[in-house]
């Protein structure tokens, strides 16, 4: 069972991997990334930062629909993480997740800060928007206990 999809660029790190975890109750954590598995030295880093009692798998963004779709996970707790807003829209509308969490997007060229740690441009609000529109619970909250403000507000 799928608890939470969030979007952080920086996959799992100490507010994926304690905060997060701990709030949500996950015995499993996804990092359904395409360019992960190719990355050593991001899978290193990957591999200290995980909590222990928790299994972290990473997949390709496709291979992470297909197992979901499988059953494979559904024994677990799932806590999906993904990097982008894009990832997150093709993951929540292939396995009709309603909730996304987004923690924070990379500050990249072309891009403005939405709310705290999240840059988008314009291809990104458009995703945000149409995800808005067709009824996806879409919120912005970096740990647990920070309040949470909805995607729709940020847009207006």
């Amino acid at each position: 069972m799928i608890e939470l999809l969030r979007i952080d660029h920086r996959l799992l790190h100490g507010q994926v991997a304690f905060s997060w975890s701990k709030q949500i109750g996950t015995d499993c954590i996804l990092l359904a990334c395409d360019s992960l598995l190719n990355d050593k030295l991001r899978m290193s880093a990957i591999k200290m930062a995980k909590p222990s009692g928790i299994k972290v798998v990473a997949k390709t963004i496709n291979d992470s629909i297909e197992a979901i779709k499988s059953g494979i996970t559904d024994k677990y707790k799932l806590f999906v993480v993904v990097e982008s807003i894009k990832d997150a829209d093709t993951l929540a509308r292939a396995l009709d997740i309603k909730t996304i969490n987004i923690g924070g997007t990379k500050p990249e060229e072309g891009k403005h800060m939405l709310s705290k740690a999240v840059y988008v441009d314009e291809a990104d609000e458009n995703i945000l928007k149409a995800l808005v529109n067709d009824g996806f619970d879409v919120f912005t909250q970096m740990v647990p206990q920070d309040k949470r403000i909805e995607t729709k507000e940020l847009l207006k």
